[in-house]
C-alpha cells in the first residue's frame, strides 16, 4: 500500500549501474568500517566514492586476468574485501560462487569441481586448503588471497588495476553484464540434507532487494554480523545498504560483538532468530539477577498504556536495557525461522520495532517482511510486491505449501535438471518445501517446513516449529527442537519428543542441578493446554549443541530419532 511508504522505489539494470549511482548519490558518506589488519585497532573507513574506485580497479584486474564470464569462488568471513569481489565480479559479469570457509577441505574441492571454478579468492588463514584446491582443480590462477598485501593479494591486485582503470577505463564499462543470466551461484549448506548450487541472476537480487526498501525505516549505520555466503548476508547487508547508503561495519566475530554494539551505536540490525533469542534470554536473566524483573515489567505496563494516548517514554524508560544494543537501535530485520511472540513483544515494549520476515536461498532471498508502518503480529509479514504467492493443497485451515513466481525466483540448480524440474509445480511457482497459509492482504504466516512435518498414525499433521516456538522462550532453553521419536517397537508407540540443549549459566547461577526435572514442569504446563496429538511425550536433554550451519541454523537431519 502506498500509505505505507517511507521512501520512493529506485530500480537499477545491473549491479555495476547501481554502485555508480551509489557513489554519485551517497559520495562521501562512509559506505563501510571496520578495525584494520594490524594490531593499532584502527578503524577504517570507506566511502561510496572508495568503494566504488577499489570496485573498479579489482574489476580492470580481473578483467585482464581472464574473469568475465568465468566462475569466481570466494571463500572466507565477511569483511571490506570480500564485499569488493562480490561487486567487482557482478561489475564485470563474472559469476561469483560463495562457499563457506569452514567446510573440510573435501566439500570446499568437490563444491569447486561441481560448480566448475576457474579462480579462486580465500582468506590467507585457510591457506591449506586454498592449495588443496589448486592442487585438485585446474584454476586460470593461483589462489588470491584476502588479506595480507602480498603479491599475491586482493590489496595488489587492487593497487595494480586502479593503474588499468586510470589507463583504460572504457574497458571496465565495456564489460558485458546479462542481467538475466546466472551471476551468482549459491550452494544451501542445508538443514535437511545435502545441499544444491541455486542460480541467481543480477536481475533477481536486485529486484528483490529493491522492492522491500521503500518499506523499511533504516537507520543509517549497521553492525555486520551475517556470513556473506549465504544470500541473506550478502544480498541485504551488501546491495540493500549500499542502495539506502547506509554504513556497515564490519563485525571481528561473535565473541567481539557486545562490544562493538555499544562502540558503533548502530541504528538497526540484520539478524538471524537465534541472536534475538540470545538478547532475550541474556536481558531477562540479567534482570532477574539485580532484582529488577518485577519493576521492568511494571515500566513496560505503563509505558504500554502511555503509547495508547500517544505518549512514547520507551528510549528514556528503558535506557539501561537499551544500551547493550548501543542506545540507538530502533529497528532489527530478522529472518529465517519463526519468533516467539513473547520475544516480539518484549523488544517492542522497550523501543526496538522487530520486522520478522521469510525468505528463502532460491527466492533471492526475500518474499515477504513486515513493514515499518504495517507489523502483523504472528506473520512474516507481506509478500514483496514483485511475487505471487500461492498455498498449494490447503487444508481445512488454508494452510498449505507456499509456491512463489517472481523475478526474485532462482534460474533452476547448477547442473540439476531434475532436481530443478522437482522444485516448480505445472505453472511455473516454485515449491518452497514451507507451509503456511495468506490471507486477503497478502499476509503470509508461516507454520513449518514440510520435511518437517510430523504425520501422526492417526493421519494427524503436526507442525514442530509450532511447539517450538511455546518453547524457546522457557529460561534456561538454548536450544529446542521437537520431532517424531520412533520405536523400534512398531509406529503405535512412536510420540512427539523435544530435545532440549540447556543454558548451563543458567542453571550454574540459579543453583538449579536438575535440568531434566526442571524442564518437565515447563512441558507438563505446556501439555495441560496443548491439544491431544500435540503433547509432548518425551522429554530429552541434550549434553552437546545440536549441530548447526553457519547461519546457526539447526541440521536436523543428523538428529536421532530412535526411541526405545
Amino acid at each position: 500500500m502506498s500509505n505505507e511508504k517511507l521512501h520512493e522505489k529506485i530500480e537499477f539494470v545491473n549491479v555495476r549501474e547501481m554502485l555508480d549511482w551509489c557513489a554519485e548519490t551517497h559520495n562521501t558518506k562512509t559506505a563501510f568500517s571496520f578495525m584494520s589488519e594490524d594490531k593499532s585497532k584502527e578503524i577504517i573507513k570507506k566511502s561510496f566514492t572508495e568503494l566504488r574506485e577499489d570496485v573498479r580497479a579489482l574489476g580492470s584486474k580481473m578483467l585482464q586476468m581472464g574473469c568475465h564470464g568465468k566462475h569466481c569462488a570466494v571463500i572466507g568471513k565477511f569483511s571490506y574485501n570480500w564485499a569488493v569481489i562480490y561487486f567487482a565480479s557482478m561489475s564485470i559479469g563474472a559469476v561469483l560462487v560463495p562457499l563457506d570457509k569452514d567446510w573440510h577441505a573435501k566439500d570446499l574441492v568437490d563444491t569447486c569441481k561441481n560448480a566448475d571454478v576457474d579462480f579462486l579468492f580465500a582468506d590467507i588463514d585457510i591457506s591449506d586448503k586454498a592449495t588443496e584446491i589448486g592442487e585438485e582443480i585446474k584454476l586460470y590462477h593461483q589462489p588470491i588471497y584476502i588479506g595480507g598485501d602480498s603479491a599475491n593479494s586482493v590489496s595488489q591486485l587492487i593497487n595494480e588495476g586502479a593503474t588499468l582503470y586510470n589507463n583504460a577505463p572504457d574497458d571496465f564499462y565495456a564489460a558485458r553484464i546479462s542481467p538475466d543470466k546466472l551471476s551468482l551461484l549459491v550452494f544451501t549448506s542445508g538443514t535437511t540434507g545435502k545441499g544444491k548450487g541455486v542460480m541467481l541472476s543480477q536481475n533477481a537480487i536486485l529486484s528483490d532487494l529493491c522492492d522491500i526498501i521503500p518499506y523499511i525505516d533504516f537507520g543509517k549505520k549497521t553492525v555486520g554480523v551475517l556470513p556473506p555466503h549465504h544470500t541473506y548476508g550478502s544480498s541485504v547487508m551488501l546491495i540493500g545498504h549500499s542502495i539506502i547508503g547506509a554504513e556497515v561495519y564490519v563485525s571481528s566475530g561473535l565473541r567481539h560483538l557486545l562490544k562493538e554494539l555499544k562502540d558503533q551505536k548502530p541504528e538497526h540490525l540484520v539478524l538471524v532468530p537465534l541472536y534475538l533469542e540470545t538478547f532475550y534470554r541474556r536481558i531477562k536473566s540479567t534482570l532477574k539477577e539485580k532484582g529488577k524483573e518485577e519493576t521492568v515489567n511494571k515500566l513496560i505496563t505503563l509505558s504500554n498504556n502511555m503509547l495508547k494516548v500517544g505518549i512514547d517514554l520507551r528510549k528514556n524508560l528503558f535506557s539501561s536495557i537499551r544500551a547493550a544494543f548501543g542506545g540507538e537501535v530502533k529497528t532489527i530485520i530478522s529472518g529465517g525461522a519463526p519468533l516467539n511472540p513473547d520475544i516480539l513483544s518484549f523488544f517492542e515494549a522497550i523501543g526496538i520495532s522487530v520486522l520478522n520476515g521469510y525468505g528463502i536461498t532460491e527466492c533471492a532471498p526475500i518474499v515477504a517482511v513486515n513493514r515499518s508502518k504495517n507489523v502483523v503480529p504472528g506473520s512474516v509479514g507481506t509478500v514483496l510486491n514483485i511475487d505471487t504467492v500461492k498455498i498449494s493443497e490447503p487444508d481445512e485451515d488454508g494452510e498449505g505449501e507456499i509456491c512463489v513466481k517472481g523475478p526474485n525466483v532462482m534460474l533452476g540448480y547448477y547442473k540439476n535438471d531434475e532436481a530443478t524440474t522437482e522444485a516448480f509445480d505445472n505453472d511455473g511457482y516454485f515449491k518452497t518445501g514451507d507451509y503456511g497459509k495468506i490471507d486477503k492482504n497478502k499476509i503470509l504466516y508461516i507454520t513449518g517446513r514440510k520435511k518437517n512435518i510430523i504425520i501422526l498414525s492417526n493421519g494427524k499433521n503436526v507442525y514442530p516449529e509450532e511447539i517450538e516456538n511455546e518453547l524457546v522462550a522457557v529460561p534456561g532453553v538454548l536450544d529446542v527442537v521437537v520431532y517424531e521419536g520412533k520405536s523400534a517397537r512398531g509406529v503405535t508407540y512412536n510420540t512427539i519428543v523435544a530435545e532440549i540443549f540447556p543454558d548451563k549459566d543458567y542453571f550454574d547461577k540459579n543453583n538449579i542441578d536438575d535440568a531434566k526435572g526442571y524442564f518437565k514442569k515447563h512441558i507438563d504446563e505446556y501439555n495441560k493446554s496443548a491439544v491431544s496429538y500435540k503433547k509432548i511425550g518425551l522429554l530429552r536433554v541434550r549434553k552437546e549443541e545440536f549441530p548447526k550451519n553457519t547461519l546457526r541454523k539447526i541440521m536436523r537431519f543428523q538428529i536421532n530419532t530412535e526411541i526405545e
